[in-house]
């Protein structure tokens, strides 16, 4: 499968993956469109991404989480208790991405 396609397709499923329980929970419609947005961008990058020195196991977990950086200090300005929950949900999915891609490419 073409790798861009790959990326495309596990950006779709990572992105449902973490909006799902936001729209179970009611949150606002704008936070799950930019939490999908985020997801799915977030997977192309490390679907796509080869940083030397970085094995592949490691990749997906460091990209998803400094791609959520910016996210962190946004949402710590309002409210600092769910920082640990979206910490996670970066290291976890971003890791999921990176293994996807591994076995799947």
């Amino acid at each position: 499968m073409n790798t861009f396609l790959l990326s495309i397709l596990l950006g779709l499923a990572i992105g449902l993956i973490d909006v799902i329980p936001m729209i179970i929970q009611k949150l606002p419609r704008h936070t799950n469109v930019a939490a999908f947005i985020h997801y799915f961008v977030a997977t192309v990058v490390i679907v796509n991404i080869d940083l030397p020195g970085l094995p592949w196991w490691i990749e997906g977990a460091a990209v998803g989480l400094a791609l959520m950086i910016p996210t962190l200090i946004h949402v710590a300005h309002e409210d600092r208790k769910p920082l640990p929950v979206i910490t996670a949900n970066a290291i976890i999915l971003g890791e999921a991405a990176a293994v996807a891609a591994h076995f799947l490419k």
